[in-house]
């Protein structure tokens, strides 16, 4: 059975990831950090589904944690699809935003992914996907999360750069940028914000966590076969670079 490892995999549009790839037809190792009731929660799900499917403990920013997760025996027998999903935002405004902030969105969103796929490189299959989750703020920036914008503006050239590495290896590596998608980023936000996301967003909704989900879902796939390096904005048109 083909397996895929889901970084953050327990909520939010990590979950859906998890939940999607299992309808496709792979077991599940997904990590999550600090809160194990939501990721056990999809575990349970993907497993009534008939699908195996285990989570473990993982913080991204502590290399023996990473190298801990790298042991896993379905590691050891290979990842078919790598999902780099685990993230941190903070609302902070730029000019507000200090070099201790920066630091640890870096480690978290960029730093860890690099510690990820350096862990379990050496156990990824032949033709293996490797699909980043990005966001369309690491190209348009943000006046409230800079730090973020800036953590996945590299996370995007990393995995751009590793895309032209791995081609000759038949690997694949294809960045998703989600726009406003209905995840606990927005869980904030009054009725009057939430209408003005929509509104500005030319298809008129908030996207879902199972959007991302879909297109992951493709990346990974065999109609996905000739793209790589690739930037997919899946953001109902709100923002076309």
């Amino acid at each position: 059975m083909r397996t895929a490892l889901v970084t953050g995999g327990g909520r939010g549009i990590g979950a859906a990831i998890s939940q999607r790839l299992a309808k496709d037809g792979y077991r599940i190792l997904l990590t999550y950090c600090n809160s194990s009731k939501p990721a056990e929660m999809v575990v349970d799900e993907i497993r009534d589904s008939g699908i195996d499917a285990v989570a473990v403990n993982c913080d991204v920013t502590d290399a023996r944690e990473v190298a801990l997760l790298a042991t896993h025996p379905w590691v050891a027998e290979g990842i078919d699809a790598l999902i780099l999903n685990h993230g941190r935002y903070d609302r902070i405004d730029a000019k507000e935003l200090d070099v201790e902030h920066l630091r640890r969105t870096m480690a978290t969103n960029f730093e860890g992914a690099f510690l990820i796929w350096d862990s379990v490189k050496s156990h990824l299959t032949n033709n293996a996907r490797i699909c980043v989750i990005g966001s369309q703020l690491g190209t348009r920036g943000s006046p409230h999360g800079a730090d973020y914008s800036a953590s996945k503006a590299a996370l995007a050239i990393w995995a751009s750069s590793l895309a032209q590495s791995l081609a000759p290896e038949g690997k694949r590596v294809n960045i998703v940028a989600p726009g406003f998608v209905d995840t606990d980023i927005l869980a904030g936000d009054s009725k009057e914000k939430r209408a003005s996301r929509e509104e500005e967003v030319p298809l008129k909704r908030i996207g879902t966590p199972e959007d991302i989900a879909g297109t992951v879902s493709f990346l990974v796939s065999e109609d996905s076969n000739y793209i790589t390096g690739t930037v997919v904005n899946v953001n109902g048109g709100l923002y076309l670079p």
